[in-house]
């Protein structure tokens, strides 16, 4: 394509009409309450699920560990993700819940700000960077450990209002 030609408008917000990459303009949207909710789970061998259970994993408090980098990760998003904008996340959570019949740990994670755009972005890199976390922390017990369904499950607040993920099957 001829770069006089301009491309057709993307349904992408982060391209341009001429199909270049830029950071979305967000300066005229209205300040609004924002929260996303993000899930994930890691499966791992009966074993290494066992000591995390127990709290007698080489490395230490797995899963506190884990708490705490996914709330770095929400905190340095920008960081990571590109044309993401930076935001003053007013809290972020980050929640386990172990499931001994699969033998793996589930991950949720709410971010929340007063902002021009929302937090999905921040939601769901809580939920990556706490999982890689126990993966880090326990792969001497247990390589094959598996992460596995990370998503968005809801997002409250701005333009395009509420939104839910479908229920999984």
């Amino acid at each position: 394509m001829s770069s006089s030609t301009p491309a057709p408008v993307s349904p992408l917000t982060h391209f341009d009409a001429t199909g270049q990459a830029h950071m979305v303009d967000v300066g005229e949207k209205a300040e609004t309450p924002r929260v996303a909710r993000a899930a994930g789970s890691i499966r791992m061998a009966p074993a290494t699920f066992a000591l995390i259970q127990q709290g007698s994993a080489a490395k230490g408090d797995v899963l506190g560990i884990a708490r705490i980098a996914g709330i770095q990760g929400a905190k340095r998003t920008a960081d990571l993700i590109p044309l993401c904008h930076p935001i003053a996340l007013t809290r972020v959570a980050v929640e386990f819940r172990l499931d001994a019949a699969g033998s793996r740990v589930l991950c949720e994670t709410t971010a929340e700000c007063h902002g021009r755009t929302g937090v999905e972005m921040e939601a769901l890199t809580a939920a990556s960077a706490a999982l890689l976390t126990i993966y880090d922390m326990c792969k001497a017990a247990d390589r094959g450990m598996v992460i596995e369904s990370i998503r968005l499950l809801e997002k409250r607040g701005g333009k395009s209002g509420h939104w839910t993920a479908p229920s999984e099957t």
